[in-house]
């Protein structure tokens, strides 16, 4: 299955969006975007509801438990 890190990577390289522009729309640190991108951290509900919405997708889909 595909992990959220992957997916987070994968959208936000399609949008040519660095860490650091992810987290200023996230309202986050950067450092808090590698953590997730690595898997090393997790975000929180209202976190992967906002990341949805930014990239116009599913959190089932940020999930890996459906494709697009």
């Amino acid at each position: 299955m595909v992990k959220f890190s992957e997916r987070l990577i994968e959208l936000r390289l399609e949008k040519n969006m660095s860490r650091i522009n992810l987290a200023n729309l996230l309202n986050v640190n950067p450092r808090t975007i590698c953590y997730w991108e690595l898997g090393q951290r997790e975000c929180n509900l209202e976190q992967l509801a906002n990341i949805a919405k930014l990239f116009n997708v599913t959190t089932d889909y940020l999930l890996g438990l459906e494709n697009i």
